[in-house]
């Protein structure tokens, strides 16, 4: 199955939008665990075995797994979630954007050794810094279209001289995604929820593409919003949220915290549809 195949499967069987981000931070762990950065697949797999009926996508950060040296960790998590989540596609967020023969070894890392089904990208470096990815049979990337921080304003809001008008350069990431640059039809877009308007625009520029949209609970996007402008029956949205369900409680009941959150978050997308 190709990654697109996988997440619209994972969000019929599910019933399912949401996304889990998997931001393991030690410092925030569980009284028990609290500290220790050797319990860090511990964690994340508690987190992933308690929502994995209730997930579109599982999306691992890999620098919180880096900053600890905690490879190897992440290494288990991924075989772990092949094994007990064999439904529910994982997005590497590597936000990687090198070109030529780095950029070869870095879809290595995510395709061959970690067996990602996906990988986030920065688009900054053109064609060249995606297309390595591409050759990975069936496997899908996110280019960084429309981020949720501010200053995402800097480059990504600007207008373009362009024959066709003055495009915001992220509506002409979205054109590119949608047309020349989607060689093996496993393309999709990052769109941050805190702007659900760009969210509308990008949607309509790239009808068909899945969206890979952060910023729902902790940073403060609408989720109802969200499901408005991006939600299409044939295209399918990848709603994240990472802190709200990790961190839902500090006690030994995380896992069933997380649980509960995941699926009060799950129901208030679905809900959105209607």
């Amino acid at each position: 199955m190709t990654f697109l195949s996988r997440l619209l499967d994972a969000q019929q069987r599910n019933r399912s939008m949401l996304c889990i981000g998997l931001d393991p931070d030690p410092a925030r762990f569980p009284a028990a665990l609290k500290g220790d950065a050797g319990r860090i697949y511990d964690f994340c797999a508690r987190i992933a075995d308690a929502t994995a009926d209730l997930a579109i996508a599982f999306k691992p950060q890999i620098a919180y797994f880096a900053a600890h040296g905690a490879e190897r960790q992440l290494e288990q998590l991924m075989e772990h979630l092949r094994r007990n989540a064999p439904h529910v596609p994982v997005i590497l967020d590597a936000k990687r954007g090198d070109i030529g023969s780095t950029a070869e070894q870095y879809a290595k890392e995510a395709f061959e050794r970690y067996g990602a089904d996906a990988v986030t990208l920065s688009p900054f470096m053109g064609f060249d810094s995606v297309q390595p990815y591409l050759k990975h049979e069936g496997k899908g990337a996110f280019l960084l279209c429309r981020t949720s921080n501010p200053g995402g304003d800097d480059f990504q809001a600007q207008r373009l001289a362009s024959v066709d008008g003055q495009p915001l350069l992220y509506e002409h990431i979205a054109r590119l995604a949608q047309g020349p640059w989607n060689t093996n039809g496993q393309l999709g877009l990052v769109v941050g929820a805190t702007y659900p308007a760009e969210i509308e625009r990008v949607r309509a520029v790239a009808p068909k593409l899945p969206l890979l949209i952060p910023g729902v609970g902790a940073q403060g996007g609408d989720a109802v919003a969200t499901v408005k402008a991006g939600w299409r029956s044939d295209a399918p949205i990848v709603v994240n949220s990472s802190r709200a369900i990790l961190y839902a409680s500090s006690g030994a009941d995380f896992a069933d915290a997380a649980r509960r959150e995941a699926q009060k978050t799950r129901e208030l997308l679905e809900a959105a549809k209607a």
